[in-house]
């Protein structure tokens, strides 16, 4: 049974996509240790598929020569990136691992080919020759959530091998082992992660994620101007902050938050605070600034804006973050293993809707719901996005992606207070249910519709372009 771990479900990185982004990144970090200490002539990348389609809109191209060149992606310098790239292309040059310099022509040394591999829709092959004659050639897949497989290897192999006390595949498993044991939801997921970790390193990994949430959500609200791209995106979470904060006074982050929490709450004013927070995180990621997978890049914004939501508006103290996550997390792993996280396989509802789903369980424990009442919660946060394609104009992470986040936090809160209003024995629709119909609605959805900018917004809107 797989094992996915919450931590594998949220990561620290940078954006604009997990899949075409972080996955690119990682693959050629992975590709890295095949060369090492050999002496290199040349590298070529072959980008497939949606990788291929919408490669330059997400960066893949920028992704795959930062890895080439030894940078992690948790620890870049974001605000280099721009120079960083510009000296590949001017020098025509690539340092690979900072190690060996070598000539490299971006423009023709990366292809973005038309065809698509046989396994998933984001593939590439890395090809290196070396000075002795040798040559190795690798292809790997992006499955999604900054997940790799590469080719001959297949999820199974690249698994958790310790085994979890609770194993869970599915909704039905977990039902099984809170009636068992008589634990509750969170106890269950955490009593998993401690067959992996101490108490310490996930309290430790905890703040740290919540610690990035927090500084892209007010990173990207004391940010102004264009986003880049060419598609002319005016950032807007700076305005309504401005608006909504007033003339109160603060110097860092907590200090924000603090004065967040005496300004109007009305429910005009808390809508727009969650749809300012949604629109910061998912601003920062359209500029290759850093954020948290959760579960993807494109959805970034959804539950640091409902966690904020929480912390400011509904008077739960900071040690409900680590019960959110550690519930979240669990409810996208069950979608990850039995539908999908990739919206180049199943759309914007593998991104946004899983998301929500996973927002709207976190916050409904959170808010003293019961584990049903959680999962019942994550059941209608995705039974309303259930559909929903994605087709990013340009294949830039920005329309529609951005402000489906904002859409994704407020149906996430939505599915919380109908979930914690109502009895989840009377629900009609179960969570495995409405897994199993998100896969089956993926399957049947049309390529031009899954991240590919073939389809919907993306050959509909007619946009004045710029060079950026």
């Amino acid at each position: 049974m797989e094992q996915i771990s919450v931590f594998d479900i949220f990561k620290i990185g940078v954006g604009p996509s997990s899949s075409h982004t972080m996955g690119p990144w990682v693959a050629a970090q992975q590709f890295l240790n095949k060369v090492e200490d050999k002496a290199l002539t040349s590298v070529k990348v072959k980008l497939y598929g949606s990788l291929s389609k919408t490669g330059k809109g997400h960066g893949t191209d920028v992704a795959i020569l930062l890895g080439l060149s030894g940078y992690d992606v948790k620890t870049i310098a974001v605000n280099k990136i721009d120079r960083y790239i510009e000296e590949i292309n001017v020098n025509k040059r690539l340092n690979v691992n900072g190690a060996q310099s070598i000539d490299f022509d971006p423009s023709v040394d990366i292809e973005f080919l038309q065809e698509k591999l046989p396994y998933h829709p984001n593939g590439m092959t890395l090809i290196a020759k070396f000075k002795d004659g040798l040559k190795i050639e690798e292809t790997y897949y992006s499955i999604g959530g900054g997940f790799v497989v590469q080719e001959g290897q297949n999820e199974e192999q690249v698994k958790n091998t310790k085994v979890f006390p609770y194993p869970i595949a599915s909704e039905n498993d977990l039902l099984k082992h809170m009636k068992n044991s008589d634990l509750d939801i969170y106890d269950v997921v955490y009593q998993n992660e401690l067959a992996l970790k101490s108490e310490e390193e996930i309290d430790s990994e905890v703040i740290e994620l919540w610690s990035a949430m927090k500084a892209s959500i007010y990173n990207g609200c004391h940010k102004n101007g264009i986003l880049p791209g060419g598609l002319n995106v005016v950032r807007r979470a700076f305005n309504i902050n401005v608006d909504l904060i007033a003339d109160k006074q603060y110097t860092s982050e907590d200090e924000w938050i603090a004065a967040i929490k005496t300004c109007n709450n009305s429910f005009s004013s808390v809508t727009k605070w969650v749809s300012c927070f949604a629109l910061a995180v998912n601003e920062e990621n359209a500029s290759f600034g850093r954020i948290v997978t959760a579960p993807t890049n494109g959805a970034a914004g959804v539950i640091p804006a409902v966690l904020l939501y929480m912390l400011c508006f509904c008077e739960t103290p900071s040690v409900a973050i680590k019960k959110f996550i550690l519930v979240a997390g669990e409810i996208g792993s069950l979608f990850k293993k039995g539908s999908t996280i990739s919206a180049a396989m199943g759309g914007c509802q593998a991104e946004i809707g899983v998301s929500s789903a996973m927002a709207a369980a976190g916050l409904t424990y959170c808010m003293g719901g019961s584990s049903q009442q959680v999962l019942q919660a994550a059941e209608i946060a995705m039974e309303h996005h259930l559909g929903l394609t994605c087709d990013p104009i340009m294949g830039l992470v920005q329309v529609p992606c951005i402000e489906r986040n904002t859409m994704g936090a407020m149906k996430a809160i939505t599915a919380s207070q109908i979930a914690l209003a109502g009895n989840p024995e009377s629900a009609k629709v179960t969570l495995d249910e409405v897994i199993k119909t998100m896969k089956e609605t993926a399957e049947a959805m049309s390529d031009k519709f899954k991240e590919t900018s073939e389809g919907g917004l993306a050959v509909n809107i007619s946009v004045a372009v710029s060079e950026c």
